[in-house]
């Protein structure tokens, strides 16, 4: 079965391709991206801050706000850039007193736009069967 770069559901996702020349710049590379696009979305939305944590075992949180996880998960030099709900227990135990996840919901539809047009450089097309993505070039 193929397979294509991983997302948390439910998530905006943007993407974009992760190019390496030198297959021993690899880290290099990925850490200079990482740094990039974690830059780029403080700027963007200054509530994020600074987080480093994991969805799963291969979605990587880079920063966080009261409502939203924000990160990039990698596969075969294509990177999915995405934000979400958060799903941590803190955010549920705060949810519980007032409720976080309408108001999460309704920010995360108000900077789709921006955040899209930050970030991607592709766009999904659809999937396969077999589950491998299918992208297309955006037009610059």
């Amino acid at each position: 079965m193929g397979r294509s770069v991983s997302y948390p559901s439910g998530s905006l996702v943007a993407f974009t391709m992760l190019e390496v020349e030198d297959e021993n710049d690899w880290d290099f590379e990925y850490e200079w991206l990482r740094d990039d696009v974690v830059e780029r979305a403080m700027h963007l939305f200054p509530s994020l801050k600074p987080q480093d944590g994991w969805r799963g075992r291969e979605d990587r949180i880079l920063a966080r706000n009261a409502f939203a996880d924000f990160g990039i998960s990698i596969y075969c030099g294509l990177v999915a850039i995405w934000i979400v709900e958060r799903d941590d227990g803190s955010y549920w135990d705060a949810d519980s007193r007032t409720a976080r996840s309408p108001r999460a919901r309704r920010w995360l539809a108000q900077i789709a736009p921006r955040f899209d047009a930050e970030f991607g450089d592709f766009d999904c097309l659809g999937h396969m069967s077999n589950g491998e993505g299918i992208y297309r070039k955006r037009a610059a």
